[in-house]
């Protein structure tokens, strides 16, 4: 199982990597989502894979679930909702003031255009 959520963290950072340096804004924002993912169930995992075992210990409970990492997905969830939503909007205000959504801001050079 643990090789499973491995390869998983593994092509979720590979393809966010690979949007993020993308040179259009849309597959920046889905690769900057695909990383905050990543990061998220690499912090689940780090707390242990433990099936059906409760997340905080008990007079009659010897194995737990450490309830640590859960609060951390929790925060992460909310700051990357926070920063997906910041970036979508500055990346909308630059579509709609040039009209085009490259990132480097170099499309007449790409387009064939001289200077």
């Amino acid at each position: 199982m643990e090789l499973l959520i491995a390869s998983g963290i593994g092509v979720l950072t590979a393809a966010g990597i690979y949007l993020v340096l993308r040179l259009r804004t849309f597959p920046v924002i889905l690769g900057i989502s695909l990383l905050t993912y990543a990061v998220n169930v690499f912090l689940f995992t780090s707390g242990r894979l433990v099936v059906g075992a409760p997340p905080v210990l008990r007079d009659d409970v010897t194995a737990y679930t450490d309830p640590l990492p859960q609060a951390l997905v929790l925060t992460a969830i909310v700051i990357s909702f926070g920063m997906t939503a910041v970036v979508v909007m500055i990346g909308l205000g630059a579509f709609l003031g040039s009209d085009d959504d490259h990132v480097d801001d170099q499309a007449d050079d790409q387009a064939g255009g001289t200077s």
